[in-house]
This record gives structure tokens, C-alpha cells and sequence, in this order.
């Protein structure tokens, strides 16, 4: 069933382009595609920086995503910082009451500390992968897709791979032709790959560093 209210979590130290991702997805608007609510909400109190060196202002808190029918976490600052408890109790609540739960790259961390990829499973960042695996043995972890869904929690893999799950949602809801009409004002490997269907399983070259698949 097509869903309308989207939350993307911010805070403190945030990549504008992790921000952007979903936002440009599902904030914008595009032909032949309902159009979405979409909140940016401050998952911490305080002024929120970027990494680029500007500030965003935040309209919405953490009580915005109890309406929300997908909540997005498009990334962490710090894998060895623990977020905040006000913002893995609220994604717990979103869980419970089946709201779609979405990590994009590191934000993977944020959904392991919360408890909601235990027994899953998942993906994140590949050069994060081993410290992932190390610290929750209890998700099974697959650093070799650019996104995971499993029910109603997915994750991403690093940066770009983001897009991609964010198109995956679209895709569910709308059909390839809405997503498809979303990737054609997208960088070109978009343009060409948004109707795949599935997660999509990277190639690997020497030193094992993921590479992800062209076109």
C-alpha cells in the first residue's frame, strides 16, 4: 500500500549529500509520481552542523515520526558514538506500530543499536563491514549488495548505493515506471538501472574493495 509521510532523521555533523539523498528522492516533485510528506526531523537537541561547514535549521523533532509511515536514518557521524537513546526509542516505537524503517550507510549502526536488525538481515558501508560484523554478531550481515530489505526494515550500503534503496521504496509503492521517472533526473547510472528489481550484488576486484556494478 503506497505511503505518504516520510521522516528523514538529521543531526549534529550531517554529509548534506546523506541528507540529500532521500530527499531529493522523496521531497522533490515528479511527473507521474504522488507527491510525499516529507519531514527532516532533529534526531538531538542543539544546533545541527554539516560537514560542508553550514548549519541546517529543523522545523520537526522526534515526535514527527509517530506519523510517519517510513522513517529514514541516511547515515552516522561516528560508528563508535552511540545515538542518542530519545532517537533508538522512537525508532523502536516506529517498529512496533510497522512503520518502515530505513538505515542508507552507516545509518545501518543507528538501526543495530536500536535492536531492530537482531536476527536480520542487512548491509552497510563495506569499508565498515568487519567492524559491523564484529560488534553485532547478531545481524547477518551481506557487505556485498548495494541494499537489503527484509521486511520492514531495509538498509543500504555506502553513499550512492542510498539512491538505490531509496528507488527500491518508490518502486514498491509506484511501480518501476514512477521510479524510472524519478532516476531520469538522476545521474545517468540511475537513469539506466532504476527498474531493477531485488537487491543488486556488487563485484569485487583486487584488495577486495567493492566495486559497484556500471550502468
Amino acid at each position: 500500500m503506497p505511503k505518504n509521510v516520510i521522516a528523514v532523521i538529521a543531526f549534529d555533523r550531517i554529509s548534506p549529500f546523506h541528507l540529500a539523498v532521500p530527499c531529493v528522492v522523496f521531497g522533490d516533485v515528479h511527473a507521474g509520481v504522488p507527491p510525499f510528506r516529507l519531514m527532516v526531523c532533529a534526531g538531538e537537541e542543539g544546533r545541527l552542523t554539516t560537514t560542508a561547514g553550514f548549519d541546517v535549521l529543523v522545523r520537526h523533532g522526534l515526535e514527527a515520526l509517530e506519523i510517519a509511515d517510513a522513517i529514514i536514518v541516511p547515515s552516522w557521524r561516528d560508528p563508535d558514538e552511540r545515538p542518542p537513546q530519545a532517537l533508538l526509542a522512537a525508532l523502536v516505537a516506529a517498529d512496533r506500530r510497522g512503520a518502515r524503517v530505513v538505515g542508507l550507510c552507516l545509518g545501518a549502526y543507528v538501526l543495530a543499536e536500536a535492536g531492530l536488525l537482531d536476527g536480520r538481515r542487512a548491509t552497510t558501508h563495506w569499508g565498515f563491514a568487519r567492524d559491523f560484523a564484529r560488534r553485532y554478531p547478531q545481524v547477518h550481515l551481506d557487505a556485498d549488495v548495494l541494499y537489503i530489505d527484509d521486511g520492514n526494515i531495509l538498509t543500504s550500503a555506502g553513499t550512492a548505493a542510498g539512491i538505490d534503496c531509496c528507488l527500491h521504496m518508490l518502486r514498491q509503492w509506484y511501480g518501476a515506471e514512477s521510479a524510472n521517472s524519478v532516476a531520469r533526473r538522476l545521474p545517468s547510472r540511475y537513469a539506466a538501472s532504476a527498474g531493477r528489481p531485488g537487491a543488486v550484488r556488487r563485484t569485487t576486484h583486487s584488495g577486495n574493495r567493492p566495486r559497484l556494478p556500471s550502468g
